[in-house]
């Protein structure tokens, strides 16, 4: 007997959407009834409008977030052998066009989160102009990367906020 003749006469039919051969298992080999999957997808539920990612922080643990992002991403390494800092930034802003986009966006979260803190208008615009002036220069290919790491513009908005903060009567 040709051996095609042995496969199609032992072939199984093609599963259907949501049907399954065989028992369910889960991860410690035990068996999981059927039923008791269908009520459970049922059940389900995650409710994101109450969900807090970063909890009920103090004015004074969200600035020191903020401190430590632009810390990670203006002066986080140093070069050996010399005193060269450079963050995770001008690591990033190495990629064309999207690295100095992405490297944008999370100075510009970092101005977002001053304005939630409740920086006024003025604080933010100087933050602004230097989230842009980092982001317009740094895009220039070579020399924009070496002022991504010089210009450090996360820390000077870092201390701008801080001081603000501190002018500011608690």
């Amino acid at each position: 007997m040709p051996r095609n003749d042995i496969d199609s006469r032992n072939r199984r039919p093609p599963l259907g959407p949501g049907e399954a051969r065989g028992p369910i298992i889960d991860q410690e080999g035990r068996e999981i009834p059927p039923e008791s999957l269908e009520q459970g997808f049922r059940e389900f539920r995650f409710d994101f409008g109450s969900a807090n990612p970063f909890g009920n922080l103090s004015r004074e643990q969200r600035l020191a977030r903020l401190e430590a992002i632009a810390k990670l991403l203006d002066v986080a390494f140093v070069v050996p052998g010399t005193n060269l800092r450079y963050g995770i930034d001008g690591i990033i802003g190495l990629i064309p066009v999207v690295g100095d986009i992405i490297v944008t966006g999370l100075s510009l979260w970092l101005v977002h989160e001053a304005r939630a803190l409740g920086a006024p208008w003025h604080v933010t615009a100087r933050m602004l102009g230097n989230v842009a002036f980092q982001g317009v220069i740094g895009s220039v290919p070579i020399a924009g990367d070496a002022i991504d790491i010089l210009y450090r513009a996360n820390m000077r908005n870092a201390r701008i906020l801080r001081r603000w903060l501190d002018k500011r009567p608690s």
